[in-house]
């Protein structure tokens, strides 16, 4: 082969490259793997072993019934688990009737997805940061697996993820977002939290979300709830400890190592397993305090952050992320569903930074497959507290872990060197 023949090759070789990269990088390749993702999550949302849409076919859907039939409006007449906006999508997955709610559901979500996808590719010409970000939410879905458009959460992530793309630019609206998100499931308000420290439009954005609570309030009353539409305050502080909650490991160790004083039991009320055993209510009832100290710390950080000047797009995407790690790792629930938060502030790092988020993209991304291989396929091994799954979870607890040292970091560097304010008149 002559040195022309090298050249020739190696420029055919670049052209196919580069041809490959256009491909993959336009937006009908990304549209293409959107559907393809949700497409192979409905199936395995509607066939997978262990069928991981039971909660919304067998709990959600009994919510729904009883509420439209007029027996019992859960959130109104009786306390609940979820804030009052949580029966919104329960209720609008009724639309085709009962027998279709599974189908229903799963529409409704993959329809929310698809808006916030299109936010997130935006109208005008597809920028690099954005086309990274939109195929890690892609990839980070399909490790997730099913559980990712199978639970209440998964109707807040796409809320959550528009309200921080939305943060520097629409401030008012972003607020509303979380907020609404808040009612839907609790975890946005953490968001809601990292906007308001952040910001320079703190003053707007509480207003909106003080305004908009309070009216949500005001109708839930309005309907008859009284205190019924806190009740999701108290329903979560009973619960005992769940069995994927990160603090259970220690107690699914015991088991492993032959203890018979711990024992996984069912909660008929609550319909969750929890651990039995020395010392377990004790943990359960700590979680509370600790996520307190940890939410108070990631707040004094981002204060410092930001009295040191600390660019609103640096300090945003790890502060939201340090907050949403604290409620993983500190939660008595645990549940798989809740790994699902986790793509809000990634995303955002990614759009705004995404050479600084390479590391807390790749930890999500594996935080995200071991999920899916615990849940739903092998949980009835875990039910059996076997190793391997122990194991498994021990894995993702690590990974959460170092998930907050990072984002801890960053946010204490954010606000490592201190910005000179300029004059008032410059």
């Amino acid at each position: 082969m002559t040195a022309g023949d090298v050249r020739e090759a190696s420029a055919a070789r670049t052209r196919r490259r580069t041809r490959l990269r256009r491909i993959l990088g336009g937006r009908l390749a990304l549209w293409a793997a959107f559907a393809l993702v949700h497409a192979a999550l409905v199936q395995l949302n509607l066939r997978a072993p262990g069928w991981p849409l039971g909660d919304v076919v067998w709990v959600y859907r009994a919510w729904a019934e009883n509420a439209a039939n007029g027996y019992v409006r859960m959130g109104i007449d009786v306390p609940w688990v979820y804030p009052i906006l949580a029966f919104a999508p329960m209720t609008a997955a009724l639309a085709f009737g009962s027998a279709w709610y599974g189908q229903t559901w799963l529409g409704i979500v993959v329809l929310l997805d698809a808006l916030v996808f299109a936010i997130l590719l935006g109208g005008r010409r597809l920028s690099r940061t954005r086309r990274l970000a939109a195929w890690w939410w892609v990839g980070f879905l399909a490790l997730l697996g099913p559980i990712a458009l199978g639970r209440i959460d998964a109707a807040t992530v796409p809320i959550a993820i528009a309200g921080l793309l939305w943060a520097a630019g629409r401030p008012r609206v972003a607020a509303v977002l979380l907020t609404v998100g808040a009612w839907v499931k609790v975890w946005p308000a953490a968001l809601l939290g990292a906007l308001v420290i952040a910001s320079r439009r703190r003053g707007d954005v509480t207003t909106v979300a003080i305004a908009l609570s309070a009216g949500i309030l005001g109708a839930s009353l309005i309907a008859g709830s009284g205190l019924n539409a806190l009740g999701f305050v108290a329903e979560q502080a009973g619960r005992g400890l769940q069995l994927e909650a990160p603090l259970a490991l220690a107690w699914l160790w015991q088991i492993v190592g032959g203890n018979s004083a711990v024992r996984i039991i069912y909660d008929r009320e609550i319909l969750t397993f929890q651990i039995a055993g020395p010392g377990a209510d004790v943990a359960a009832a700590l979680t509370t305090p600790v996520m307190a100290v940890g939410v108070v710390i990631v707040v004094l950080l981002g204060i410092r952050a930001v009295r040191r000047g600390a660019p609103f797009g640096q300090l945003l995407p790890p502060l939201a992320l340090a907050f949403v790690v604290v409620l993983l790792l500190a939660n008595k629930v645990g549940s798989p569903q809740f790994v699902t938060w986790l793509a809000a502030p990634v995303v955002l790092g990614l759009v705004l930074r995404p050479r600084r988020f390479a590391v807390p993209a790749l930890l999500a991304a594996g935080v995200a497959l071991v999920t899916q291989l615990i849940y739903p396929y092998w949980y009835e091994r875990l039910l059996m507290a076997h190793p391997v799954l122990v194991l498994a979870l021990t894995v993702k607890v690590g990974l959460l872990v170092l998930l907050l040292a990072w984002s801890v970091r960053a946010v204490w560097q954010a606000g490592g060197h201190r910005v000179a304010r300029l004059p008032a008149d410059a």
